[in-house]
């Protein structure tokens, strides 16, 4: 009887834990920046009193770049190991779905550089420009409001590379069915979100509201089942390809 690499199950859940923090911390990070940072610094629709709030907040606004970074950085962090982690399952489509969230990562980072503008606008820039104080709050506003816009075409690789995550999950039973059904309804439904974002941008809140609040409980759910508990290593093996017995030598 084949006996299953021991080395190889450990190094699989290692990854999977990995995957799991990465995950949380992406998600908590990410909540802590719209409640603590945006929450304190935007005021829709009223572009002065954004300016002045982050002039007068610098420090938090740079501390919500930084979130930003550590979210963006989680998912490369989290891509890599679910890739490692779901390779024996199906290599091809577990590398498509890494590059999908590699994709969300790079184009979050655009986000940032939008940030920093805003701060280069506000610094003195925009006003040793020639450009009066009003302009100024109004290119603050316009660069916020495409930095909001931009995040749903970030969702839109969000939600495809997690479609084909969870995908891989239910196939593989690495977790429970159910929790892998989850996932798949969670970011494909983050995928419909981004594109009704897109064509219908006055759609109701209130369905933002809810399918956003599901997804964020489905991540911290999942993250804390990778994180705690891993992968059915039983399972693992089942996928893992068997390595070819050496005859011995006589």
């Amino acid at each position: 009887m084949e006996m299953p690499n021991r080395s190889a199950e450990a190094t699989t859940l290692v990854y999977a834990r990995v995957a799991g923090f990465a995950l949380l911390l992406g998600i908590i990070v990410s909540v802590l920046n719209i409640y603590f940072v945006d929450a304190k610094l935007i005021v829709p629709g009223n572009n002065a009193a954004t300016a002045n709030a982050i002039m007068a907040n610098g420090f938090l606004f740079r501390l919500g770049i930084a979130a930003v970074i550590i979210i963006y950085a989680s998912v490369v962090i989290l891509s890599a190991a679910l890739y490692i982690t779901l390779k024996p399952v199906d290599k091809n489509l577990a590398l498509l779905a890494m590059l999908l969230r590699l994709g969300e990562a790079i184009l979050g980072g655009v986000t940032v550089l939008m940030s920093f503008i805003v701060l280069l606008l506000l610094n003195g820039k925009g006003y040793s420009a020639g450009i009066d104080t009003e302009q100024v709050q109004a290119w603050v506003g316009l660069f916020l409001t495409l930095r909001t816009a931009w995040l749903d075409v970030v969702l839109i690789f969000v939600g495809l590379g997690g479609t084909v995550f969870c995908y891989l999950f239910l196939k593989s039973k690495y977790v429970p069915r159910i929790l892998a059904a989850w996932g798949l309804f969670t970011y494909s439904s983050m995928l419909i979100l981004s594109f009704v974002s897109i064509l219908f941008p006055t759609h109701s809140e209130m369905f933002e509201t809810v399918l956003y609040g599901l997804g964020t409980l489905f991540e911290v759910l999942f993250g804390f089942w990778l994180l705690l508990k891993g992968i059915n290593l039983q399972q693992r093996n089942n996928h893992a390809p068997v390595s070819p017995t050496t005859p011995p030598v006589s």
